[in-house]
């Protein structure tokens, strides 16, 4: 059997769309079909996860059968007949007869025990690498040191697989497979916005479910904004009934609670924000006292970013106890599966304080030892309750303030801010905004008056033109990093802001494309020789992707017609 280093194989327009690229991966051209009858047998190696729940199984044991579970599903529910990547009218698919070899057993060893957390593991916590090797007789073994790197392993099996257009049959032609994997970077995200428009649960597991397909762990939750809170806090129940847009747009406690342990068992952290001080405008509708400059009107953008403008009190005493309660409730529960809590600190307007009966200035002087003052406390809590800080870069770069050295600083405006972060000591988070913001380039969504709309024509938004994959593909979350802080960048985000992307368009706002922010997480963004990676050996695989998503329910927008993914490289310029 001839093998094919993936490389030519791309070249060659063979279908073989493993996404993201694995670390090294050689195949050959022998068929092997595979049916339910299949069995998988897992060794059992784990250790039990303490600290959650009564469940008498294991998590690492549960986090393999919802993988086990996952792969019968994808393999003979959510596939798809690969006909956009052959040759128009070509006859490609192999014969099904009596002789036909299939996959007879699938076999996933994990070398190590799991991590005591792993339910909730910390950055470069869990070993995520495994290795596939599948024979062309039909035997294949899937090894890892960890529950999610077996899980990891039988994602990449699965995208051997495709449908076939008679009989319902699925099938490879791509045996024997040999893969080496492992993530180049710790933390892989996507940050949605559920407080401008509202996500309901279903729409947030299925952005899990394809976060995990695509090898990603962390789902960034920004659950509330300025416009509107949907989180439930029970001690605070104001806050939710008066400030979600509507009484059937809420998260309860439950709602999180399964949010989280949905994505544990895919390998997925849920982490949340209530971005603050700014950003804070919805608790106005609850408690108006805690909030100054409240919707000014109608020069909002004097005072804040997007209306309605309100910041809370800097120096309030009242906000302080606020705080503290609104901590006391959430962090305990969210505590079991997760380590991290995002607690914002971007685009705060120093106007607003000087509408702010508690200081009465927009003098950074004076604001800026209050602002330590006031994150210093909400870190403290965090603390006590055994979190790992997250902030947006201004609290570091911009207000200068003094942040834990385990402080995970997020970063947006600039590879500049990746890099002034790491020499400062800090591990970072990139996610530069003209790369991998996902709502730019979709237009204004503010209204102009007649005096001023002249001056704002053709009504572009603040970050276009749209980040098409290629540009999301083309980021380097390194950039600009000296060697030897490198080690420092833990990964980074993709960002779906949501003043205009609903449950109506946020599949196709946010994928494919974030699937090539993933592939530059996973993989790296240069290839073997340095070089940033080929748009077109990618863009037959990341099509591919696209059609393993749609197949999963997921309703992504296509990246080529399929007369460039039948024709090789026709369509490269």
């Amino acid at each position: 059997m001839m093998w094919i280093p993936v490389i030519l194989a791309l070249c060659a327009g063979v279908t073989q769309a493993v996404w993201p690229i694995p670390s090294s991966y050689e195949s050959g051209d022998g068929v092997l079909w595979i049916d339910q009858s299949v069995n998988i047998k897992y060794n059992g190696v784990a250790q039990t996860a303490s600290g959650y729940g009564s469940n008498s199984t294991t998590w690492s044991t549960r986090i393999v059968s919802n993988a086990i579970e996952r792969t019968y599903d994808t393999l003979f529910n959510k596939n798809f007949y690969p006909w956009k990547f052959h040759p128009r009218m070509s006859n490609f698919e192999p014969s099904l007869t009596s002789n036909s070899t299939y996959v007879n057993s699938i076999t996933l060893q994990q070398t190590a025990s799991d991590p005591t957390n792993i339910m909730k593991p910390t950055a470069g916590g869990v070993d995520e690498s495994y290795t596939l090797k599948m024979t062309t007789s039909g035997d294949v073994t899937i090894t890892g040191a960890s529950s999610i790197g077996l899980a990891h392993g039988l994602t990449t099996f699965t995208q051997l697989f495709f449908e076939c257009s008679s009989g319902g049959g699925v099938y490879t032609t791509l045996a024997p497979v040999s893969i080496k994997d492992a993530p180049v970077f710790e933390w892989r995200g996507l940050n949605i916005d559920t407080s401008r428009t509202f996500k309901p649960m279903s729409d947030m597991y299925a952005m899990v479910d394809a976060l995990a397909y695509n090898k990603m762990n962390r789902l960034h939750w920004h659950v509330t904004d300025a416009q509107a809170w949907p989180l439930v806090v029970p001690s605070l129940p104001e806050l939710a009934d008066k400030g979600a847009y509507a009484s059937f747009q809420k998260y309860s406690p439950a709602d999180v609670q399964a949010l989280q342990e949905y994505g544990a068992l895919l390998g997925i952290e849920v982490v949340m924000e209530i971005d603050q001080p700014g950003h804070t405008s919805s608790i106005a509708f609850a408690y108006p006292d805690l909030i100054a400059a409240f919707n000014v009107q109608p020069n909002w953008d004097s005072y804040a970013s997007e209306p309605p403008s309100g910041t809370l009190k800097l120096n309030s005493t009242a906000v302080y106890d606020f705080l503290e309660k609104l901590f006391d409730d959430i962090l305990p529960r969210l505590k079991p599966l997760t380590n991290y809590f995002h607690l914002g600190g971007d685009e705060v307007n120093v106007n607003a304080y000087t509408l702010d009966d508690t200081v009465g200035t927009n003098d950074t002087a004076v604001l800026q030892p209050l602002m330590q003052k006031f994150m210093d406390r909400n870190i403290a809590q965090l603390q006590a309750n055994g979190f790992t800080p997250l902030v947006w870069e201004e609290m570091l770069l911009v207000w200068n303030l003094t942040l834990p050295s385990n402080t995970i600083v997020q970063t947006w405006l600039s590879d500049q801010s990746v890099a002034e972060t790491v020499a400062k000591g800090h591990k970072a988070l990139a996610g530069n905004y003209n790369f991998w913001y996902l709502d730019c380039g979709q237009g204004q969504w503010l209204d102009f008056r007649p005096a001023v709309s002249a001056s704002f024509w053709p009504y572009a938004d603040y970050c276009s033109p749209r980040h098409n994959w290629r540009l999301m593909y083309s980021y380097d979350p390194l950039s600009g990093v000296p060697a030897n802080l490198t080690h420092l960048v833990l990964g980074g985000e993709a960002h779906i802001w949501s003043e205009q992307t609903d449950p109506v368009n946020l599949d196709q706002m946010v994928w494919p494309r974030t699937c090539a922010a993933a592939e530059v997480l996973w993989s790296g963004a240069k290839d073997a020789s340095g070089q940033n990676r080929s748009q077109i050996t990618a863009s037959p695989r990341l099509s591919e992707m696209r059609e393993r998503l749609v197949a999963r329910g997921i309703k992504a927008e296509p990246i080529q017609m399929p007369y460039c993914t039948q024709n090789g490289t026709q369509c490269a310029l």
